[in-house]
C-alpha cells in the first residue's frame, strides 16, 4: 500500500474505531452472538428431544375389539395415558385441541389370523414430535409377542426358526460415510451461512460511513484536496472496510472455536464428536476462505456508498444487496446441493459450500484453490470498478 493510501487508511481506521455502532457489528456481535446462538440452539434441541421423549402421550383406541391385546400393550407402557372419545369422527378435532396426542384405529383383518392394520392419527407437523417412533416401538413389541404366540400354536417354537419364518430376508444398512460427514451434511450448512452474514455486516457500516457518511458531513471535499491520487484514497478506505469484514469473520470463528473448546464436550454423542473433530487446521482454512469474501463485500459496499448522497440513501441501496448475499449463502443449507465445478463458479455460494465441505472433512483441495483464486480475481475486479467509480465527478458530487 502506497504512503498516501496508508495515510488515508490510518485516518479512516481511527475514525471507525471511534464509532460504537461499527465496533458492535465488527467485534461484539460476532464474538459474543455466535457462541450464544449455538448454545441456545443446542440447548433448545436437547431440551426439545428430552421433552418429546419423556412426555406422557394421551391416546384413544377405536376398533380395539379386533385386536384386544392392543389396549393392554399401551396401558402397560410408561408414558401413555388412555382417553375416551365418542367416535373416530372426533379424532382430528381432538388432536387439534390437544385433548389427545394420538388415536389408533384398528382395521379388522380380512381373514382369521390375518394381518391387523393399525392407523395412527397424530399431528405430524412438529419436527420434534416423537409420537410416531414411540408408538411404533410399542406396536413392534406387540407384533413380536403375537408372532411368537401364533408360531407356537403352529408348533414352531424355536426362536431362531420363528425369526426365519417371520422375516426370511432382512436388510441391514451399513453406511460407509464417517459420522462427521453424515452430520456435517445435515448441520454444516448453518455455520458458513452465519460466517458470511457476519462478514457482510462487519464491513457494511464502515463502508457506509467512509463514503456516504463523509459526503453527509461535508468532509469528503477536504480529503480530495490532499495531494494524492484518488485511487490511493479508495485503497485507504477499502483497506479499512476490508479489515472490518475480516475481523468480524475471524471473531465469528474465534467465538465458535471458544465455544467448542469450553462447551463442545458437553454435547456428547455423535454431534459432540463431529464438533470436536473441527480442529485448528479446519478453522484456519475456513478463515482463508473468508478473506476474499470480505474483499468482495468491501469493494461492493464501498462502490455503493460512493454513489449514495447520504448515510440513509446508502442504507436503502444496500438493503437489496442483503438478499444477493443471503441467497447464495443459503444454498449450502439446501438438501442435494453439493460442491462441484458448476456450483464452484457461483460467487459467495462457492465459499459457503466449500466451508461446508471443510466441516464435513471432504474438501477437494484442488477445487478449494480454484475457488480462492476466482474469488480473489472477482474482488480485484470489483475494487478496480470502485476506484474507477470514485474518479467520476458526476458520481462523487451528484445532485
Amino acid at each position: 500500500m502506497r504512503s498516501g493510501a496508508f495515510t488515508v487508511f490510518r485516518k479512516e481506521l481511527l475514525e471507525v474505531s471511534r464509532d460504537r455502532r461499527t465496533l458492535f457489528f465488527m467485534i461484539a456481535m460476532p464474538l459474543l452472538l455466535i457462541p450464544l446462538l449455538i448454545q441456545i440452539t443446542t440447548d433448545f434441541m436437547i431440551d426439545a428431544e428430552e421433552e418429546a421423549a419423556s412426555a406422557t402421550l394421551d391416546y384413544a383406541i377405536f376398533g380395539g375389539e379386533a385386536l384386544p391385546e392392543l389396549g393392554p400393550a399401551f396401558g402397560q407402557t410408561p408414558g401413555f395415558s388412555a382417553v375416551e372419545l365418542g367416535s373416530p369422527d372426533e379424532i382430528a378435532a381432538a388432536v387439534a385441541d390437544d385433548r389427545i396426542d394420538l388415536a389408533l384405529v384398528v382395521v379388522p383383518p380380512e381373514q382369521e389370523g390375518g394381518q391387523h392394520v393399525v392407523e395412527l392419527h397424530y399431528n405430524n407437523a412438529p419436527l420434534s414430535s416423537k409420537v410416531e417412533p414411540r408408538t411404533q416401538e410399542v406396536l413392534d413389541g406387540l407384533g413380536r409377542d403375537l408372532r411368537r404366540a401364533r408360531l407356537d400354536a403352529l408348533g414352531v417354537r424355536d426362536v431362531s426358526l420363528q425369526q426365519g419364518v417371520a422375516e426370511p430376508v432382512v436388510m441391514v444398512p451399513r453406511g460407509t460415510a464417517p459420522m462427521r460427514e453424515v452430520l456435517g451434511e445435515r448441520i454444516g450448512g448453518m455455520l458458513p451461512y452465519m460466517f458470511i452474514i457476519f462478514c457482510f455486516l462487519g464491513a457494511m457500516y464502515p463502508a457506509i460511513d467512509l463514503a456516504a457518511g463523509e459526503k453527509e458531513r461535508g468532509t469528503l471535499e477536504t480529503l480530495l484536496l490532499v495531494p494524492i491520487p484518488r485511487y490511493q484514497v479508495v485503497l485507504g478506505k477499502f483497506g479499512v472496510v476490508f479489515i472490518a469484514g475480516v475481523v468480524a469473520a475471524l471473531l465469528t470463528l474465534v467465538g465458535l472455536g471458544g465455544w467448542l473448546a469450553f462447551r463442545g464436550s458437553e454435547l456428547g454423542g455423535d454431534i459432540g464428536a463431529v464438533m470436536s473433530a473441527i480442529g485448528p487446521v479446519d478453522l484456519v482454512l475456513i478463515a482463508a476462505m473468508l478473506v476474499p469474501t470480505a474483499a468482495i463485500f468491501a469493494s461492493l459496499l464501498l462502490a455503493i456508498s460512493i454513489y449514495a448522497k447520504s448515510f440513509k440513501e446508502a442504507q436503502s441501496y444496500i438493503a437489496p444487496l442483503n438478499m444477493l448475499v443471503v441467497l447464495p449463502a443459503f444454498l449450502s443449507m439446501l438438501p442435494g446441493v453439493e460442491l462441484d465445478w458448476k456450483t464452484a463458479s457461483i460467487p459467495i455460494a462457492n465459499i459457503s459450500l466449500a466451508i461446508k465441505e471443510l466441516i464435513k472433512g471432504t474438501m477437494d483441495y484442488s477445487m478449494m484453490v480454484a475457488i480462492l483464486g476466482s474469488s480473489t480475481l472477482l474482488a480485484a475486479a470489483l475494487l478496480w470498478a470502485a476506484t474507477w467509480w470514485f474518479g467520476r465527478e458526476s458520481v462523487l458530487f451528484r445532485q
